[in-house]
């Protein structure tokens, strides 16, 4: 089978690793790549922007399935192009991929459908917005409505943080994404991730994750893309996992599906863990970055097949086997992420760093220049380990980072700090502490 990944992030890097691992796998392509997915593909330099370069691209190849890392194409409506195309594609179409792009769009859903979430309100009018602003209670959040790259979220202390972020998306600081805004009330809890595949009516549950997205030790510092992450989660028990299930997942495929626009691909629920229970803060479209990273770790059954099974609409018939390790990824980002960063630094100890037992480098802001790995982003490598325990998982991905030699790379030493605290209590209840509500 032939296969085109698209996307040049850690995310893809683990993906194209393993997709190069099924038995089903002929030629695998990826665009744009970086230097860890050129180690298993072919590196293609292809615009996912133009639709129709696209489908003539596949028509060329001979490709038999396309799989869409990030959630910009999907909001785009690239998987139903391709469709009407002929081509398979995994991923949701326009309809349904508006649950990430749409923070609003998710929120109404919520409402209708009764699933557990933030209350919330919506404004396109900065003036109401600024009103409603006025009545709360502190702290909030404020959101930007679409697709922000991360950015588009603020965690309100006080009035003029709130209206400071209602007027920077009003003002164009986040592009269309910030046309409407979405103020919601903050929720207190431990954030956790959940994934699932479905294929529009079936549901293949997958596992848990927890990630960082603070820039530095202690959760201090600037949102960013996430800075490590691990699986599984401790707060996500299986009596959490299968009320995120039965209150959240279930209900958002039976609603999508009744309105005519059936979801097909990774659904991420990102959750805060409340004392109420679990709810839903939002959801991605796709494989998280860098939670895809620990998943594909853990993942001892063939994903390609389960992709397939996903577009073809017979997951009934996949059961996925999974490794009880613990998969824990560190993010080395260039310095001044994930603010003004300098390219090109060369990256050196990689092979040394690969030797470390239980681990893989999976390669997100990179390039390859000769024999040298030089840095081409923000967020550069995700050190990734599998160990016994959450201990050992991640004292294998920091031996590995002793032996890279970037010194224009920074990351987190303290990664999994939660998962570490459960697992010297040995127990599985709550820490009280939080991270930001969206991403």
């Amino acid at each position: 089978m032939n296969v085109f990944l698209i996307g040049s992030g850690g995310r893809e890097h683990a993906l194209a690793w393993a997709l190069a691992a099924s038995p089903l796998i002929g030629r695998l392509i990826c665009a744009p790549g970086n230097a860890g997915t050129a180690m298993l593909a072919e590196n293609r330099a292809l615009d996912w922007h133009d639709h129709e370069a696209v489908v003539r691209f596949c028509r060329a190849e001979a490709i038999d399935l396309v799989v869409i890392g990030p959630e910009a194409p999907l909001v785009a409506g690239l998987v139903d192009d391709l469709e009407a195309a002929g081509i398979r594609a995994f991923g949701p179409g326009r309809a349904a991929a508006r649950l990430e792009g749409s923070k609003g769009f998710t929120k109404d859903l919520c409402a209708r459908a009764g699933i557990p979430t933030a209350r919330y309100a919506r404004f396109a009018d900065a003036a109401a917005a600024r009103a409603h602003v006025e009545t709360q209670d502190f702290p909030i959040v404020v959101k930007a409505d679409g697709l922000a790259a991360g950015k588009g979220v603020t965690v309100a202390q006080n009035r003029e943080e709130a209206l400071a972020a209602v007027e920077a998306c009003f003002a164009g600081a986040f592009g269309a994404a910030g046309a409407e805004v979405v103020i919601e009330e903050y929720l207190e809890g431990e954030e956790a991730s959940y994934f699932a595949l479905v294929d529009g009516t079936t549901i293949l549950p997958l596992v848990s994750a927890q990630d960082h997205k603070r820039a530095f030790d202690g959760d201090e510092g600037p949102n960013t893309g996430g800075m490590g992450a691990y699986s599984p989660a401790p707060v996500m028990t299986r009596e959490r996992e299968a009320e995120v299930l039965a209150r959240i997942i279930r209900p958002t495929v039976t609603a999508l599906a009744e309105a005519g626009t059936p979801y097909r691909g990774v659904l991420y629920a990102g959750l805060m863990i409340t004392n109420e229970g679990p709810k839903l803060i939002e959801y991605n479209v796709r494989f998280g970055d860098p939670e895809c990273q620990v998943l594909m770790m853990r993942l001892k059954s063939d994903l390609l097949a389960a992709l397939e099974a996903c577009v073809d609409g017979v997951l009934a018939h996949v059961d996925l086997r999974w490794r009880d390790e613990t998969a824990l990824t560190v993010v080395m980002a260039a310095k001044g992420y994930p603010g003004a960063y300098e390219k090109g630094s060369v990256i050196r100890g990689l092979d040394e760093a690969a030797k470390v037992p239980g681990v893989e480098i999976f390669h997100a802001g990179t390039e390859r220049e000769g024999d040298l790995v030089r840095a081409a982003g923000g967020r550069v490598l995700n050190v990734t380990a599998l160990g016994a325990t959450v201990r050992e998982a991640r004292a294998r991905a920091y031996e590995a980072i002793a032996r890279i030699d970037w010194p224009e790379g920074f990351w987190r030493s303290d990664i999994a700090w939660r998962a570490l605290a459960h697992e010297e209590q040995g127990s599985h209840q709550d820490q009280g502490s939080h991270e930001e509500q969206g991403s």
